[in-house]
C-alpha cells in the first residue's frame, strides 16, 4: 500500500530541514574553527591574551624575585666610634585561639598563661599582672594579643632567652632598626632613620626623617639587589636552576666631627643646668676656631633616639632652625667693624645711661648709666648707648657692609636639613641703631659660630662643618670634607684688637664676664642678654626670667683654638643670676676641651681611658673595669652590655662610676649613694625621668632596686650631704 501525498510531503520536509540543519551546523563548526585557528595564531604570534602577556603571565608564575635588602651605612663620631648602625628588633605576640593546633592537635597557643606572664615579667617592663590581664583578653575574641610599647623593640638576645622558655603561643615578628648605642647624644643633629611603609616597594626599608639621617638618606640607604630563580607550580624553588643575582649595594659611612668624649660630657653637663633651671630653651656649640669643625652641640629640649623620649617636643634642630635676636654677644662684630672701619675711638669719651635716637629713648642695662666714659670701656662693660653711637660713628651703610660680609642674613650651608638665613630689620635709624647691639637681627647659633670664627681667626672666616668625611667600604671611595673659607671681613689686627677687649670682659674690674674665668688658662668673652619679642607685634616681654642669656667664649684668647657658644632661654628656675647659670655650663666644658687639647689630667689627678664595653658579656665587662680601678653599676638583667657612660675612649678619673646597660630587661639599680652626676647618667642611658631633691649624695630612691623600668618611669632622688 503506498504512502499518501501528506505523509510524503512531511517526510520530504523532515530531510530538508536536517539537511539544512546539518549544514548550519557544518557552517558554524568550520566557523568556530576558523576563529579558534585565528585566535591561535594571534595568541602564537603576539604572544598575548585579553591584552596580557603570557611570557610575563608564566614568569610571574614560576619566577620569583627575592630583594636584597642594602645595609644602612652607619655615622661615626670624630674617633670612629659608632652613633648609628642597623640592627634587627624582634616585636613581641602571643596567640591565645584554642583552635590554634599543629597538624598533630598540639597546641600551639597559650596554654598556661599565669606561667607565662610570669615569665615574660622578667624580660619584658610590663608587670606579671598586666601581662596576664592582656593574655585574658576575651572580649573582643581575639586570635592574638600584643603588649603595647614593652613588648616591642625587643633584642635578639632578649628573644633567645624568651624562646629557651619554651612558652607555647608566645611568638615574634622581626623588624629593620636603627641602634643608637649611645642615647642622648647630638640626638637633633645625627638625627633619626624610622621604618618606611608607605608602599610596597620601600616597606621594611629604614628613612632618614631628620638631621644627618634625613640629610644624606639617599647616601646612606643604598641600593636594593635582588636574587631571581624559577619554581614550579607550588612555588617551591626549582633545584638546579639558573639564578640571577643583583647584589646590594649597601649605603656609605658618614663620619662626623664631633669628638664622643667631648659631646658626651656637654651632654652631662647640660642636662644638670637644665633641670637646675628648667629654661624653655638651651643650646651649647664647642667649635674648632681653626678648621670649623664642630666637636660637640646639643640643645634642649631634645631626645632619645633609643627610647624616643622627648621626640615628640624636639622635632627641630634649633642650632640651624631656629632664628632669635642674639642681644649683646652682637657686640663681637659691631666693634669689629668700627675697629676695621677706621671709627673706633677707645680713648673718646660719650654720656652713657641713654641716648635719643629718632624719638625712641634706649638705655643702657645700667639704666643710670656709668658717666662720662671712654669708648674702650663699652664693650667690657656691654653699654648699648656706646654701640649706637659706634654704629652712628660708621654709617648705615658701613655698618650693613660688615653684617653682610659676617654672613648675617645668609645661610651658612652646613650640611644639615632646614637651615634658616634670618633676617635684618634695616629700614629707620632706630633698626639700624639696634642691631649693632644684637636687636632688630634675628640668626641662627651657627651663623654666630661662622662670624665669631673671623675674631679667633684672625680675620679668616670658617664654615662650620659637622661631617669629615664620607666612605664606602664596598667601593673603598672616600669623601673627605676640607675646610672652607668664606670670608675675610676683618684684618688680622683687627682681630687681636678685638680679643683684647674680650679679655677685658673677663679681667677688668667693671667687666660682665668675671664668672667666666678658668683658672690656668687665658680667655676672653663676651656675654649677651637679649630681650624676647612679646609676640603681639609690639614691645619685648618683661621680667627678670624673659631674656635669651648667652656667653661666647675664645681659648687660649691669644691664638684660639675653641670657639664655645652657649644660650639660655627664659629659666623657669632663676634661683641664681643669669652669669651664674651660663658658667656652671660654660666653665666646666671649654675647661675639659683646654685639658684634652693639652694633655693636663683633669683636676690633677690620675685619668684613664675608658673603655669600649659595648659588645661584651657582662663578666668581661666587669673585669675590664675592675682592672681600671673603676666602679661599675649595672641596668638590665641581660648578659651584654649594649650602652654605656662614660663613652669608650673618655678620660675618666680613678674610681669613677661606670653605668652600663645590658640587653635584658631594664631594672632599676641600687643607687643609694651615687652622686647626682651618677643618677644623670642613668636617666640618660635609660631614657627616665629623674627629679632630685636636696643636694649631696643620693640616700633614698622612689623606684625599688630591680623593678622594671620604662621609658615612662619617673624616679625621685632625695640627695644629702655625706657626713
Amino acid at each position: 500500500m503506498s504512502k499518501s501525498p501528506k505523509k510524503l510531503h512531511k517526510s520530504s520536509r523532515i530531510r530538508r530541514n536536517r539537511k539544512l540543519f546539518g549544514a548550519v551546523l557544518l557552517v558554524l563548526v568550520v566557523g568556530l574553527f576558523f576563529v579558534f585557528i585565528g585566535r591561535f595564531s594571534y595568541i602564537v604570534s603576539s604572544g598575548k591574551l585579553n591584552n596580557v602577556n603570557l611570557s610575563k603571565k608564566t614568569e610571574t608564575k614560576y619566577n620569583r624575585d627575592r630583594r636584597l635588602t642594602a645595609v644602612r651605612g652607619k655615622i661615626y663620631d670624630s674617633n670612629h666610634n659608632i652613633i648609628a648602625e642597623d640592627s634587627n628588633v624582634y616585636n613581641l605576640y602571643a596567640v591565645i585561639d584554642k583552635n590554634h593546633v599543629s597538624t598533630d592537635n598540639k597546641p600551639l597557643y597559650v596554654t598556661n598563661k599565669r606561667k607565662t606572664a610570669k615569665v615574660l615579667s622578667r624580660y619584658i617592663p610590663l608587670s606579671e599582672a598586666k601581662i596576664y590581664a592582656v593574655l585574658n583578653d576575651q572580649k573582643s575574641g581575639a586570635y592574638q594579643v600584643e603588649f603595647g610599647n614593652a613588648g616591642k623593640g625587643l633584642s635578639l638576645e632578649v628573644k633567645k632567652e624568651i624562646d629557651a622558655k619554651n612558652l607555647p603561643g608566645i611568638y615574634f615578628t622581626k623588624s629593620v632598626s636603627r641602634l643608637y648605642p649611645n642615647g642622648n647624644f647630638a640626638s637633633n643633629i645625627v638625627g633619626l632613620a624610622q621604618t618606611d611603609n608607605s608602599d610596597s616597594a620601600s616597606s621594611g626599608t629604614l628613612t632618614g626623617v631628620m638631621g644627618i639621617e634625613n640629610y644624606f638618606n639617599n647616601i646612606l640607604t643604598g641600593k636594593n639587589g635582588y636574587r631571581q630563580f624559577k619554581t614550579d607550580s607550588f612555588g617551591y624553588e626549582l633545584p638546579n636552576s639558573q639564578t640571577v643575582v643583583k647584589k646590594a649595594v649597601n649605603g656609605s659611612d658618614v663620619t662626623l666631627t664631633l669628638d664622643a668624649r667631648l659631646q658626651s660630657y656637654m651632654e652631662s653637663v647640660v642636662s644638670e643646668v637644665a633641670d637646675t633651671y628648667a629654661p624653655t630653651s638651651m643650646t651649647a656649640i664647642l667649635m674648632n676656631a681653626k678648621n670649623g669643625k664642630i666637636l660637640a652641640a646639643t640643645q634642649r629640649p631634645t631626645f632619645n633616639p633609643s627610647t624616643k623620649v622627648g621626640l615628640n617636643n624636639s622635632w627641630r634642630n634649633a642650632l640651624v632652625q631656629d632664628t632669635y635676636e642674639p642681644g649683646s654677644v652682637m657686640k663681637l662684630l659691631s666693634l669689629s667693624a668700627s675697629i676695621d672701619s677706621g671709627n673706633y675711638m677707645p680713648n673718646a669719651y660719650y654720656q652713657s645711661g641713654s641716648v635719643n635716637v629718632d624719638g625712641s629713648i634706649i638705655k643702657d642695662w645700667n639704666t643710670s648709666g656709668w658717666g662720662s666714659i671712654p669708648f674702650g670701656q663699652a664693650f667690657a662693660r656691654s653699654s648699648n648707648v656706646g654701640f649706637v653711637k659706634m654704629e652712628q660713628q660708621m654709617g648705615a651703610k658701613t655698618w650693613k657692609k660688615y653684617l653682610t660680609n659676617f654672613g648675617i642674613g645668609k645661610k651658612t650651608g652646613i650640611n644639615l636639613p632646614g637651615e634658616s638665613a634670618g633676617s635684618i630689620a634695616y629700614t629707620r635709624a632706630v633698626d639700624r641703631a639696634t642691631t649693632a647691639f644684637g636687636q632688630g637681627v634675628n640668626v641662627t647659633a651657627v651663623q654666630m659660630m661662622q662670624a665669631f670664627s673671623a675674631v679667633a681667626n684672625n680675620g679668616k672666616m670658617v664654615k662650620p662643618q659637622i661631617v669629615s668625611e664620607i666612605s664606602n667600604s664596598s667601593t673603598g671611595k672616600v669623601q673627605k670634607e676640607k675646610t672652607e673659607v668664606v670670608g675675610h671681613p676683618i684684618s688680622k689686627s683687627t682681630a687681636t684688637q678685638v680679643r683684647n677687649e674680650m679679655k677685658d670682659v673677663i679681667n677688668q674690674t667693671y667687666g660682665t664676664g668675671q664668672s667666666y674665668a678658668i683658672p690656668g688658662y687665658e680667655i676672653g668673652v663676651k656675654t649677651g642678654t637679649a630681650q624676647i619679642a612679646s609676640g603681639t607685634g609690639s614691645g619685648y616681654l618683661t621680667g627678670n626670667n624673659n631674656y635669651i642669656f648667652s656667653v661666647v667664649g675664645m681659648a687660649p684668647i691669644d691664638n684660639p683654638k675653641y670657639i664655645l657658644y652657649i644660650t639660655v632661654r627664659q629659666p623657669q628656675k632663676m634661683t641664681a643670676p643669669a652669669e651664674t647659670i651660663l658658667s656652671s655650663a660654660f666653665n666646666p666644658i671649654l675647661k675639659r676641651a683646654l685639658e684634652y687639647s693639652t694633655g693636663a689630667s683633669v683636676a690633677n689627678v690620675k685619668t684613664s681611658e675608658m673603655p669600649n664595653l659595648t659588645g661584651q658579656s657582662v663578666e668581661s665587662a666587669k673585669q675590664t673595669l675592675e682592672d681600671g680601678g673603676l666602679t661599675y653599676s649595672l641596668v638590665g638583667s641581660g648578659n651584654k652590655i649594649v650602652q654605656q657612660l662614660p663613652l669608650a675612649k673618655e678620660h675618666v678619673l680613678s674610681g669613677q662610676r661606670a653605668v652600663l646597660l645590658t640587653n635584658g630587661a631594664m631594672t632599676m639599680p641600687n643607687i643609694k649613694g651615687w652622686s647626682k652626676n651618677d643618677v644623670l647618667k642613668l636617666a640618660e642611658i635609660s631614657g627616665i625621668k629623674v627629679k632630685f631633691k636636696g643636694d649631696g649624695y643620693v640616700v633614698k630612691q622612689s623606684v625599688a632596686e630591680n623593678q622594671l623600668l620604662n621609658s615612662t618611669s619617673k624616679l625621685t632622688v632625695k640627695l644629702a650631704s655625706k657626713n
